[in-house]
């Protein structure tokens, strides 16, 4: 099992090295936030590269970092390059900065279904990648990343990188091959849960209760639950025993979802998600091996 870190468990592996984010979107910009809100390096020390002059400004002026139209002046001296662009442009920043590259970066590619295999080629061919699978609540610091290295990628670098999805969530390692199964759960697993708590709260109205306090209360119990699945010792199924008395609400809850089927669909969803990243994932090979 996985666990955020607190600041003062992670280390100073990034301090004094130059981290360079190529791309100011949201992600980007979420990565930039928790690097330097957890002291993993000073803002001095980040680097965003993008193309829109006032995203740039935005960026400079809320986090103190350095920014700069050119992704190539943006790898001088880099240590760590987080690719956070889209997956239909990889090809073309790639091939932007391979000549200004000196061959000991390490690469961290957020882009979905670009693999390692390509990324490695057009990199100079050994070069240090990590492919990460990160999620939408890394935007509130509470994002489940998957890191998937490389065949040339370190222990150390895993750990490096480790420490920067922490510091916006948690981070799990995996082979490249699981990356669309983590997609197919924790990349679209919130739009899932987002839905539960709609329904939750609908329940709660349908009931009687104020619509803002019904979504308090649903939004608040699943982030409980979940937390008491993080951090304790008891499965799922033992949880649930624990708030399930015979002949209690809790079970006539229960019995309802059991009567929708609503375990068996989740399990579905997750299927056909994953299997619907396969299919993008083969799309994109296509798409960057064409470039």
């Amino acid at each position: 099992m996985a666990y955020s870190k607190s600041e003062e468990e992670l280390s100073d592996m990034l301090q004094g090295q130059k981290v360079t984010i190529i791309g100011g979107g949201n992600m980007g910009e979420v990565l930039a936030r928790g690097i330097i809100s957890a002291g993993l390096t000073e803002a001095e020390d980040v680097t965003i590269s993008d193309l829109a002059g006032d995203r740039l400004e935005y960026l400079g002026k809320n986090y103190g970092v350095t920014v700069t139209g050119s992704n190539r002046e943006a790898l001088e001296n880099a240590a760590v390059v987080i690719l956070a662009v889209k997956p239909q442009i990889m090809g073309e920043v790639l091939r932007e900065i391979t000549d200004s590259l000196r061959g000991d970066e390490l690469f961290i590619s957020i882009a979905a279904g670009i693999p390692l295999g390509f990324l490695e080629e057009n990199l100079g061919g050994e070069a240090r990648v990590i492919r990460v699978m990160p999620n939408t609540p890394a935007l509130i610091g509470a994002g489940a990343a998957a890191l998937a290295p490389g065949s040339y990628a370190t222990e150390q670098d895993l750990a490096l990188a480790g420490e920067i999805f922490d510091s916006v969530g948690i981070s799990i390692i995996v082979a490249e091959e699981l990356i669309d199964a983590v997609t197919g759960l924790s990349g679209s697993g919130p739009a899932y849960g987002f839905m539960i708590i709609e329904a939750l709260k609908e329940g709660g109205v349908r009931m009687g209760l104020d619509e803002d306090i019904a979504l308090t209360l649903a939004a608040q119990t699943l982030l409980g639950a979940a937390k008491l699945c993080l951090v304790g010792d008891k499965t799922p199924s033992e949880l649930t025993a624990m708030v399930t008395s015979p002949g209690g609400t809790t079970i006539e809850g229960i019995k309802a979802l059991e009567r929708g089927r609503l375990k068996e669909t989740l399990v579905s969803a997750v299927e056909a998600a994953t299997s619907r990243s396969k299919e993008l994932g083969k799309g994109e090979k296509s798409f960057v091996n064409g470039l």
